[in-house]
């Protein structure tokens, strides 16, 4: 354990030094969509186990595929028994999966635009994703340059982009991880690392009354409150009664990646406002724990269903996983 501790701080090190760098070149798929997955279970040691706090597992995969540009996932999209995931590299994949777990129709693809050229993997560091499913319209969030990118419904065309002013001040590897369009056409933007000014724990967070991407559209600021100082807000999702759930992930020697789920109500945003969030589940040894940066929510008759990604970073010792599971408390 304490060598592969040592082996994943060592590699996590020389990714974030590629990332600030901004040189890591950015790899893109080949022609030939290939990818295979396997069954997980939620305790690699206890089979049977389902329930993590406030949530019951349902099943997951591990995806797998030869090629250089896979992994990464920081966000995703799913209607239906339709997944998109997106990389944090620009590149994304896409494919349909019902209740056999086996993925049909997969289709590997690329963003048509974003920041600069697309060169370096910094050009393209697509770190949140949310859409109004009214439209299909996509919206992405991208760190490095503090910019929010509109797609059409299939990421096929770039619409229109903005860096928005309230986001200029972020750091560059810790800025717009968390993109949620809310029901009422509002948006929430959440720091990754962001601090407001004076704040140990507190992140940047912003309020958008409509599209983030058309000039002039004002965001109200606030602070998050993630667990504590050390989980950074890594992904949101709303759900159908209008609160948001959190991913929080947190990265240490002894445990590696584990994450905390929390639960706000978009509806106490005001200027200034202080939001603290109330802790539903924890994703820690020994249950499947890995660097989980997305999240996604469906419903399944009157079951609300949470589906939740990890971003490998493209390293050995991660893996990148799809998780299925139903919150109880959001039962109608």
């Amino acid at each position: 354990m304490l060598f592969r501790s040592a082996i994943a701080l060592f590699s996590l090190a020389f990714i974030l030094l590629l990332s600030a760098s901004g040189r890591e070149g950015r790899a893109l798929f080949g022609r030939t969509p290939r990818m295979t997955v396997e069954r997980v279970p939620l305790d690699l040691h206890d089979p049977a186990r389902t329930r993590v706090g406030a949530l019951t597992y349902l099943g997951g995969i591990r995806l797998r595929s030869p090629e250089r540009a896979f992994g990464g996932f920081s966000s995703m999209r799913v209607k239906g028994d339709d997944f998109t995931l997106l990389s944090d590299g620009g590149t994304f994949i896409r494919f349909r999966m019902g209740k056999d777990w086996a993925p049909r129709d997969v289709q590997f693809g690329d963003l048509p635009d974003g920041p600069r050229n697309g060169w370096l993997k910094a050009d393209r560091d697509s770190e949140s994703m949310t859409s109004d499913p009214a439209t299909g319209q996509v919206w992405v969030g991208f760190e490095q340059y503090n910019a929010i990118w509109r797609y059409d419904a299939d990421l096929i065309r770039a619409e229109r982009s903005a860096r928005p002013p309230a986001m200029r001040d972020w750091s560059d590897n810790g800025g717009p991880e968390s993109l949620v369009r809310l029901h009422d056409g509002s948006f929430v933007v959440l720091g990754e690392t962001s601090r407001p000014k004076g704040s140990r724990i507190g992140r940047e967070g912003l309020l958008f009354p409509g599209d983030p991407t058309i000039p002039g559209t004002k965001p109200v600021r606030f602070v998050y409150m993630p667990p504590n100082e050390l989980y950074d807000p890594s992904d949101a999702v709303q759900l159908p009664d209008g609160r948001l759930i959190v991913l929080n992930r947190r990265f240490s020697v002894s445990g590696l990646f584990t994450a905390k789920l929390t639960l706000i109500d978009p509806r106490a945003i005001r200027p200034g406002a202080v939001l603290r969030g109330t802790e539903i589940a924890t994703l820690a040894a020994p249950l499947l724990h890995d660097n989980y940066e997305a999240l996604a929510v469906t419903r399944e008759g009157d079951d609300t269903i949470l589906w939740i990604a990890s971003d490998d970073n493209q390293q050995f010792w991660e893996w990148s996983l799809l998780l299925k599971f139903r919150i109880e408390f959001a039962k109608r």
